[in-house]
């Protein structure tokens, strides 16, 4: 079990590590969007969760899984865009 644990630490270390990467994208799509109702795009949120849903398919990841932790982590990088876009802006 020790064992397991480890490699699941280390596995949440490298997902921290990849979302700090997907937060700096995010932030680069703040400063460049020209407005704030290009913040939330429904037909990129559906675009985004589809190719995810592809690739667990593709990687054997439950669908169960992927598609509430995607729209989860679409909904909190939405929020977090339209604080850079707010500050950057005022």
């Amino acid at each position: 079990m020790a064992e397991v644990r480890q490699g699941v630490d280390a596995l949440d270390r490298a997902l921290v590590a990849l979302l700090a990467e997907r937060q700096r994208y995010m932030d680069a799509a703040a400063r460049i969007k020209p407005n704030r109702d290009a913040v939330h795009d429904d037909a990129r949120i559906e675009d985004v969760v589809s190719k995810v849903l592809a690739s667990a398919d593709a990687h054997h990841l439950s669908r169960d899984i992927a598609e509430p932790v995607w729209r989860l982590l679409i909904d909190r990088c939405i929020a977090h865009e339209f604080g850079v876009y707010d500050r950057t802006r005022s």
